[in-house]
């Protein structure tokens, strides 16, 4: 039987309440197939900081460095309540990043998905969802602005300035390429590079790499997007794309805009691979406003350890049922009330309920 441990990072807001979920579906994955999951659960954001004055505490570096992947729910507060903690250790510069950073996670992975039979969730009319929405953002996470060195002071005119670098290296480039070239062989080799080399040129060494590395991967299609017109087609026309890679801030803002095709970020999981540890996240923030009230939905957070179940473990399939689970409990017309209005048709059910729903779905599978 195979053993393995998981760092549980439940995080802020409604992080309990959908990380509850998702270990409810690890429970019967468990049940399922010859394998065993040993849970460890450890603070991490905000809650780590209020109760050790640090969120990235060393006792949950130690459960993340022990652990065979980690799972991650959504950190943060309010604006108001984030002025309680100093800016340097508020939860996405004091605990995010450094994990990224420890653990090098420079891959992620961030499925938009959206079946025809769910298509009333998205905004876009019927006739440009088609078929359905069915694509992947591969966006680079441990470089460019985001990790580019940090200045702010007042200069000899005493205005007040910020200076951010934006900053990669090609070998950073040619390894998310790489990966990105890797899933589009998976898939139907088609990679669309978003970029802005018109005016960066981050984005022309960033177009030289990847031409590069695209003589390695003769089969796979590539097309050339700069980031606001892909922007734009991300609306008009979604189902052209299969795999995107872009950098980091890009992926960033894209992958927020596939939450809004959607219908809602609670639709958006995601993976961060490195090559040695990964981790598990809902792409979407902790909703201080719903906590506690028990109706986010756990889609995202359920959908992270069908990630999780396929990217480190090498349970596919099982993964695949997880997906499907959670698609039917959709189909059958049930939802959530951050995800739907009253009225719209939907038999609306609680956090907790859903989560019961998906496992209901799952357990009836025949096992793989």
């Amino acid at each position: 039987m195979k053993h393995y441990k998981i760092a549980v990072l439940a995080g802020d807001g409604i992080g309990p309440e959908i990380t509850q979920e998702a270990i409810k579906v690890l429970k019967v994955v468990e049940e399922r197939n010859d394998v065993t999951f040993e849970l460890m659960p450890a603070l991490f954001g905000a809650c780590a900081y209020f109760a050790t004055g640090d969120a990235f505490p060393q006792e949950t570096i130690a459960i993340c460095d022990q652990a065979d992947a980690i799972l991650k729910g959504p950190i943060g507060l309010s604006h108001e309540e984030s002025k309680k903690i100093p800016v340097d250790k508020q939860p996405e510069r004091g605990a995010l990043l450094p994990l990224r950073r420890r653990y090098n996670t420079y891959a992620n992975f961030r499925p938009v998905s959206l079946p025809k039979a769910l298509a009333h969730f998205s905004p876009l009319k019927p006739e440009v969802i088609g078929e359905g929405i069915d694509l992947i953002m591969v966006r680079e996470l441990v470089g460019g602005l985001y990790f580019g060195e940090k200045e702010m002071g007042v200069n000899a005119q005493g205005l007040r300035y910020v200076r951010e670098t934006l900053e990669y290296d090609e070998a950073q480039i040619r390894r998310i390429m790489h990966q990105a070239f890797k899933l589009a062989m998976k898939r139907r080799k088609l990679l669309h590079n978003i970029h802005k080399s018109n005016v960066l040129k981050s984005s022309v060494l960033w177009n030289e790499v990847m031409e590069e590395v695209a003589k390695e991967y003769p089969e796979v299609k590539v097309v050339n997007y700069l980031v606001d017109a892909a922007a734009t087609a991300l609306c008009l026309n979604p189902a052209q794309f299969d795999v995107m890679v872009m950098e980091n801030m890009f992926g960033d803002i894209l992958s927020d805009q596939g939450g809004g095709i959607l219908g809602s970020l609670g639709l958006m999981p995601s993976a961060c691979l490195g090559d040695d540890k990964a981790y598990y996240e809902p792409s979407h923030g902790s909703a201080p406003d719903i906590a506690g009230k028990n109706i986010a939905n756990p889609y995202s957070m359920i959908g992270s350890v069908a990630m999780m179940l396929e990217n480190s473990f090498d349970m596919a399939d099982e993964a695949k049922n997880v997906w499907a689970a959670m698609q039917g409990v959709f189909a059958d017309g049930f939802s959530t009330a951050d995800l739907s209005k009253p009225g719209s048709g939907v038999k609306m059910i609680s956090t907790v309920e859903f989560g019961d729903k998906v496992v209901e779905k799952l357990r009836a599978m025949p096992k793989v």
